[in-house]
C-alpha cells in the first residue's frame, strides 16, 4: 500500500489556510484574489512533481499525469463561503495533492496515474458547481453568465477578465482516460461524530426540490377591520407553512430534511393586515420518488387551503435537483481499504450538494466523508480532528491502490 506522509498533508492544508485566513477559519470567496492565490498555489504544487498543471479560463486547477495510460482523478474545491471554515472543499484538494505526491515519490510520476482537480465556485458564490459543471461539459460559455451578480456586487464578467485566466480555456473532462472521480469531504454535520466513526463512505448525495408559495389577500386597518372579514394572506401562510411541516413529517423518509429559510408579508407593518405573503420550502432526500409523494402531498395541502381561505395560492417549483448515486463498486473500496486499516466505517447519504454529482454523470464517482467537530461547518468554528484527517487519506491512498490493481 502505498503510503502517505501525515506531516506534508497537514502542511498543505495549513498553507491553505494562511491564504484568505479569518481567525480559526478562511475567507476565500470564488475569484476574490484569495481565490487565486490558493489556485495558482496548488498548480505550482502540482508542476513541481512533473505534472501537466493548468489553470482554466474559471479558475479550476488541473494537474494531469504525464502520459496517456487512464488515471483515476482525485479533488474537490479550495474556495470558501464568506468566512467559512477552513476544511470545507480544501481537505479534498489535499488529499488529491498528498495521494498525487506520494504515488509519484513510490512509483515514479508517469506512473502515479493518479490526476489532480480544485473546481471553481463550488458554494455558489456566482453559480453553484460553477467549475465542475464547466468540466463535464454542461456550460460551454462564460459569457452566458457575466451579468450573475455576487452577493458582495461583484459581476461574474468582471471577476473572470483578470489574469492569468483571462484569456485561459475551460478545461474539459477526458472520459477516455478517467477511470473514476473522488472526492474526500468532511460530512459537515454529526453522524460519524455520534457514531465515533474515523470514515463515512457516501452512497448517494441527497436530491433537493424547492417551492415558491405565494398567498393574494387584501390589506385593512389592523385595529378597525373584525377578524371574520379579514382577507390576511400573512396569517394563511403561516398555517399552510404549519400544515406543511406536519405533512412533511409524516411522510418522511430516514433520510428527509426540510426547511423554511424565506417569509415576506407585505407591507409588513404592525397595523395592516397583510395584502400579500410568500415563502420558501426546500426539501431533500435520496430518493426521488419520495421527493414526488412529498411533493404531492405539499400541493395537495396548498390547494385545499385555497379553497378553504377562498384566498388565491400559487406553488411554483423553483429548483428540483435530481438525486445522485455513487458508484457502488468504489465505495467498496473505500470498505476495503478502511478495514485493511482497521477502521471502522459506516455507509450514509450526503445531505449536501458536492462537485461529485457533476461527475457522476460522466464517469464513476465516489465519495469518501470525515468528521466533523459538533457537526459544525460554513462557519470559522468548522473542525476535524488531526488524527481523522489523517486516517482518510489513507483510506482513499488504499482505495486508488485496489482500484489500479483491479
Amino acid at each position: 500500500m502505498i503510503e502517505i506522509k501525515p506531516e506534508r498533508l497537514l502542511a498543505t492544508l495549513e498553507a491553505l489556510r494562511n491564504i484568505g485566513r479569518c481567525g480559526t477559519g478562511v475567507h476565500r470567496p470564488a475569484l476574490t484574489p484569495a481565490d487565486l492565490e490558493a489556485r495558482l498555489w496548488l498548480r505550482a504544487r502540482l508542476a513541481e512533481l512533473g505534472f501537466d498543471a493548468r489553470l482554466d479560463r474559471f479558475g479550476t486547477v488541473l494537474g494531469r499525469t504525464p502520459g496517456d495510460a487512464p488515471a483515476i482523478l482525485i479533488g474537490s474545491h479550495t474556495d470558501t463561503v464568506p468566512q467559512g471554515g477552513w476544511l470545507d472543499g480544501a481537505l479534498g484538494a489535499a488529499y488529491a495533492l498528498e495521494i498525487a505526491t506520494a504515488r509519484a515519490e513510490a512509483l515514479g510520476t508517469t506512473a502515479a496515474r493518479v490526476d489532480v482537480v480544485s473546481f471553481q465556485d463550488e458554494e455558489g458564490t456566482f453559480v453553484p458547481l460553477l467549475g465542475s459543471r464547466a468540466f463535464i461539459g454542461e456550460i460551454t460559455e462564460p459569457e452566458l453568465f457575466a451579468e450573475v451578480q455576487a452577493l458582495d456586487g461583484r459581476r461574474l464578467g468582471e471577476a473572470l477578465a483578470v489574469e492569468p485566466i483571462r484569456a485561459q480555456p475551460i478545461l474539459r473532462l477526458d472520459t477516455s482516460r478517467t477511470l473514476a472521480f473522488l472526492e474526500g469531504h468532511i460530512e459537515q454535520g454529526p453522524r460519524l461524530e455520534a457514531q465515533n466513526l474515523p470514515v463515512g463512505i457516501v452512497t448517494a448525495i441527497v436530491g433537493i426540490r424547492r417551492f415558491h408559495f405565494a398567498i393574494e389577500g387584501r390589506a385593512d386597518h389592523a385595529g378597525t377591520t373584525p377578524m371574520g372579514l379579514r382577507r390576511d394572506a400573512g396569517a394563511a401562510a403561516l398555517r399552510l407553512a404549519v400544515a406543511i411541516l406536519d405533512r412533511l413529517n409524516a411522510g418522511r423518509g430516514s433520510d428527509t430534511v426540510w426547511n423554511i429559510g424565506h417569509v415576506t408579508l407585505r407591507p409588513g407593518t404592525a397595523n395592516v393586515v397583510p395584502a400579500a405573503a410568500e415563502f420558501i420550502v426546500e426539501v431533500r432526500d435520496v430518493e426521488e420518488k419520495l421527493l414526488d409523494t412529498l411533493e404531492a402531498a405539499i400541493r395537495e395541502r396548498a390547494a385545499a387551503d385555497a379553497f378553504a381561505t377562498g384566498l388565491p395560492i400559487t406553488v411554483e417549483r423553483t429548483a428540483a435537483i435530481p438525486a445522485t448515486m455513487m458508484t457502488p463498486r468504489l465505495a467498496n473500496a473505500f470498505a476495503l481499504s478502511a478495514a485493511a486499516m482497521g477502521a471502522g466505517s459506516m455507509r450514509l447519504s450526503s445531505g449536501a450538494g458536492h462537485d461529485a454529482m457533476m461527475l457522476a454523470r460522466r464517469v464513476p464517482t465516489g465519495m469518501l466523508f470525515v468528521p466533523s467537530i459538533g457537526g459544525r461547518s460554513h462557519h470559522v468554528s468548522e473542525d476535524t480532528r488531526t488524527e481523522d484527517i489523517i486516517t482518510g487519506a489513507q483510506i482513499m491512498a488504499g482505495a486508488v491502490d485496489l482500484l489500479l490493481a483491479a
